[in-house]
């Protein structure tokens, strides 16, 4: 039996039936922020691709944190700019680096505000890659040492451990990489520390922004042999696997909106918490249309963000949480 019997309008009638009936709800809870911090002093400096984003140097970012805290957003993901790079990225693992002091100061200025340290290498190589570089000596072909890699990138998480992050998001891509950490963690007695892994990260064009904010562009070739093939969803399943099995807390895919697929998949085939990376260039699309008057960026970035929820995610990494968090409480 159909029409008339049945009349799908009935429960849109009005706002407040809209909203009982409302299947997906997107609160600021949902929300965790990229911030950039960069050496120096007096620095607060807007990326150029990304408009309303900054590099903050530690003097300045005590306001930042408390604007950040003030509106709700329970948790920042912290990436460190470096005034030095060597071949074997080791600013991301020192105690004194500018993560590692970030990380400290913000937990004196706001204790309560959750710290996700970034863990990867490429923004402190002076390849630009996720991890250390090895030759073969007979071709001379380039290509990122997995297992070397994982050494370093468990001395980074410990590290950000001992400074007080809160939760390990490794991005790297290498294998192996969560059970390295979680090991590297245990064995340091930060058994209690979530890692929450960037399980299905592609090898995306989405991501030219960031790389300019993080300055880590890769100096030479790509990063094709270790981040994936947009081309492939089957992949993102045994990615996904293998990190549950070897102890990832939260599971991420990135980029999020041209992936919405494999987030909807892979929270029909785990259990675990689902993380969606609203991207760089997610933001900057946007960004740039609404300075043209193209569209209104408000409903075009909650439709956004509520498609994301929709499709599974739990939380959703955004540039754009301090704007959502202002429009969502009627701002």
């Amino acid at each position: 039996m159909s029409f008339p019997i049945i009349r799908n309008r009935r429960l849109r009638g009005s706002a407040a039936l809209r909203n009982l009936v409302r299947e997906t709800q997107l609160t600021t809870n949902d929300f965790i922020y990229p911030i950039f911090v960069t050496e120096g002093s007096g620095v607060k400096e807007e990326i150029g691709s990304m408009p309303g984003v900054y590099h903050w140097s530690l003097d300045l970012l005590e306001q930042e944190i408390h604007e950040i805290a003030g509106l709700g957003i329970q948790a920042i993901l912290l990436f460190g700019v470096p005034d030095h790079k060597d071949e074997i990225g080791s600013e991301a693992y020192g105690n004194n680096s500018i993560v590692q002091r970030a990380t400290r100061k913000i937990k004196e200025w706001e204790p309560d505000l959750l710290i996700v340290a970034d863990t990867c290498l490429c923004q402190f190589t002076s390849t630009g890659h996720c991890g250390v570089i090895r030759r073969d000596e007979q071709t001379g072909r380039a290509d990122v040492d997995n297992d070397a890699s994982l050494e370093l990138l468990v001395k980074t998480a410990v590290s950000q451990a001992e400074a007080g992050a809160d939760i390990i998001a490794p991005s790297n891509m290498m294998d192996g990489f969560v059970q390295a950490i979680r090991c590297g963690l245990d064995e340091a007695g930060f058994e209690h520390v979530p890692i929450m892994s960037y399980s299905v990260k592609y090898a995306s064009a989405y991501y030219g922004p960031f790389r300019d904010a993080a300055h880590s562009a890769p100096q030479f070739g790509d990063r094709k042999t270790y981040q994936m093939d947009p081309a492939n969803v089957r992949e993102a399943l045994r990615e996904a696997e293998s990190d549950v099995v070897e102890g990832a807390d939260m599971l991420m895919v990135k980029p999020a909106l041209a992936y919405l697929d494999v987030v909807r998949m892979l929270k029909e085939q785990f259990d675990l918490p689902l993380v969606a990376y609203n991207v760089s260039a997610e933001y900057s699309m946007v960004k740039a249309a609404a300075r043209n008057g193209w569209l209104d960026e408000k409903a075009i970035v909650l439709e956004t963000l509520l498609g994301m929820k929709r499709a599974g995610a739990d939380m959703i990494i955004t540039y754009f949480a301090k704007d959502a968090a202002r429009w969502l409480r009627g701002e």
